[in-house]
C-alpha cells in the first residue's frame, strides 16, 4: 500500500484529498499544524469507510519539529506520495504589511514545502516511484489585491515544482502543482457572496473541494506517470 502524507489535511480541500487518496488505496497520513483533533476526525472517518489512515500533528514553521516528525513517519515505511496543501492567509495591502505578515505566509507555504518534501525525497527516489503535488493558487497566476505575500508564496511553489521535477524525473518521481481558484469553504463564504462569485468566475460558481481532490488524485495515480513539472489550474475559467 502506498503511503501518502497530506499537509493541511483537515482543511476542506485537504480532507477531500485525503478521502480521495484513501479511496484509491493509499494509506493516508492526515497532517495538522494547529488542530490535531480535526486531523484525527478526518482519519477516523476514512477508517470508518474502510480506508487506511492516521493523523499526525506538527508545525511546518518549526524546522526541528517537522524533521523529527517525518523521521518517525519514515520509520514506518517509505512515503511515496506527498501533498503540500498547508497554507496561510494574512491579507493586507503591501503598503501596510508588516514583516511578520510577510514572513508567516511565506514560511507556511514555501518554506513548509521544503521542510515537508526534502527529507522524504531520497527514500522516495530509491523506490523509483513517487508523486509530489503542491497546492498553489489562482492568485499566483493572476494576482489579487491585498495578497502580495500569498501570491508570492504560491508563485514560489510553481517555480519550485518546475525545478524539482527536473531533478526527480529520472527516478520515476513526478512533481506537479495544482492552482485552485475560488473553492467552496466557510472561509470563502465569509468574504464572497454567491453574486460576487458569479461575477468573478466565468463558470458562474465556486468549485468544490472534491473537484480539486479528483485532480490531485489523478496526478497521484499511475495514469499520470508522464505528467510532471506542470501547474494545472482548476478555476472555472478565471485565468
Amino acid at each position: 500500500m502506498i503511503r501518502a502524507v497530506v499537509s493541511g489535511g483537515a482543511s476542506p480541500i485537504g480532507a477531500a484529498i485525503c478521502r480521495a487518496l484513501a479511496r484509491d488505496g493509499h494509506h493516508v497520513i492526515v497532517h495538522a499544524s494547529t488542530d490535531p483533533a480535526r486531523a484525527a476526525s478526518v482519519a477516523d472517518a476514512i477508517r470508518a469507510e474502510g480506508g487506511s489512515a492516521e493523523a499526525v500533528a506538527f508545525d511546518l514553521t518549526d524546522a526541528a519539529a517537522t524533521a523529527t516528525a517525518l523521521a518517525a513517519l519514515v520509520e514506518g515505511g517509505t512515503i511515496q506520495t506527498v501533498i503540500h496543501n498547508a497554507g496561510a492567509h494574512d491579507d493586507v495591502p503591501m503598503a501596510a504589511m508588516t514583516p511578520a505578515q510577510w514572513d508567516r505566509v511565506l514560511d507556511v507555504s514555501l518554506n513548509g514545502f521544503y521542510r515537508l518534501v526534502q527529507p522524504l525525497l531520497l527514500p522516495m527516489m530509491a523506490t523509483r516511484r513517487g508523486r509530489i503535488v503542491a497546492l498553489s493558487s489562482v492568485s499566483a497566476i493572476m494576482g489579487n489585491r491585498g495578497q502580495v505575500n500569498y501570491a508570492a508564496a504560491k508563485a514560489g511553489l510553481i517555480g519550485a515544482v518546475r525545478a524539482l521535477s527536473l531533478e526527480c524525473a529520472p527516478r520515476g518521481v513526478t512533481v506537479n502543482a495544482v492552482a485552485p481558484g475560488i473553492i467552496e469553504s466557510p472561509a470563502t463564504a465569509a468574504v464572497l457572496t454567491k453574486e460576487q462569485v458569479r461575477a468573478l468566475v466565468p463558470a458562474r460558481r465556486a468549485g468544490t473541494p472534491e473537484e480539486v481532490a479528483e485532480l490531485v488524485a489523478f496526478l497521484c495515480s499511475d495514469r499520470a506517470a508522464y505528467v510532471t513539472g506542470q501547474t494545472i489550474s482548476i478555476n472555472g475559467g478565471m485565468a
